[in-house]
């Protein structure tokens, strides 16, 4: 029985190229470059040339041609990989001069860390509402042969990469959370950034890349919801103002009830204790200053 299926990724590694250090080589060059020198000199001031020293000459020419054929530098945070005929033969990371056999080519790529601010993107969020989202994320090339031979272009699949994790991000959360009960892509930043930095790895490991820093630089909602959900925000916050300032109102009346009759400073039945609970309530709960009443008369 043949079992068939998807063939698993053959994925990439980096590997240590076999380099030499181009000042090295830059020394044999001029030793050649002496040694051709010499022997042509003499020979042509020569009385009777001899072969020997054109034989010198000749093949110190060709030997400095191609040691000059496999000279390039490394920059800092930088890096070459090394190739024969198209197969991949180890990347060299040593900075400076640096010389391989010419016929090995050599494809630069840089590993210092890069700063990319996404566009801004509709999304729905945990509660279907459209908001709009962007990200700032800092990354970096780990793996060259994977970012070289792994992925068509490993910028433009960064890109694309984030762009999907900010959209995955943004559906798993919601906006906001009056009651602050969950986690909301407003009010927790930090777990937010810690769980799209996670994705963002997950997806660019591929690639050999990796991810440093990110967080959201935009959140909002989208503008044909932005004035209801202003409405709505203002009036859940008039809302949880108004309950804690009546469950404080109903503590201190409470309070004084309870401190009046422990102090036996007036006996108030049920209706004047109702009264007074009303009383208070206005006064407590009220948006503008009450006016007191002066009774002159008889409390009853």
């Amino acid at each position: 029985m043949v079992e068939t299926g998807t063939p698993a990724l053959n994925r990439s590694r980096e590997t240590r190229a076999l380099t030499q250090s181009g000042y090295l080589m830059l020394f044999i060059w001029l030793v050649l470059l002496a040694v051709a020198a010499w022997a042509g000199i003499t020979n042509a001031n020569a009385g009777v040339m001899v072969a020997w020293k054109w034989i010198v000459v000749v093949v110190s020419a060709i030997a400095g041609t191609i040691i000059l054929c496999g000279f390039y530098l490394i920059n800092p945070n930088e890096a070459a990989a090394i190739q024969l005929f198209g197969a991949y033969k180890g990347t060299d990371r040593e900075e400076g001069l640096r010389w391989v056999l010419p016929w090995l080519t050599r494809k630069k790529i840089a590993v210092r860390a890069n700063n990319v601010i996404s566009d801004k993107i509709k999304v729905n969020d945990l509660r279907g509402n459209p908001i709009e989202m962007a990200a700032q994320v800092v990354w970096r090339v780990t793996d060259t042969a994977q970012a070289l031979f792994d992925v068509d272009d490993y910028k433009e699949f960064v890109m694309a990469q984030i762009e999907a994790a900010v959209r995955s991000i943004g559906s798993r959360y919601p906006y906001d959370d009056i009651e602050h009960q969950e986690i909301t892509l407003r009010g927790n930043h930090d777990e937010v950034g810690v769980e799209l930095r996670k994705a963002l790895i997950e997806r660019l490991t591929v690639a050999g890349i990796t991810v440093d820093e990110c967080g959201l630089t935009h959140l909002a909602y989208a503008q044909e919801i932005a004035g209801a959900m202003l409405r709505r925000q203002q009036a859940e916050a008039v809302i949880a103002a108004r309950k804690k300032l009546v469950e404080g109102a109903v503590t201190m009346v409470e309070m004084a009830l309870q401190h009046l009759s422990e102090k036996n400073v007036v006996d108030l039945d049920d209706e004047r204790k109702a009264a007074m609970v009303s009383n208070l309530m206005v006064v407590l709960c009220g948006e503008r200053d009450t006016q007191p009443v002066v009774n002159t008369g008889s409390l009853y």
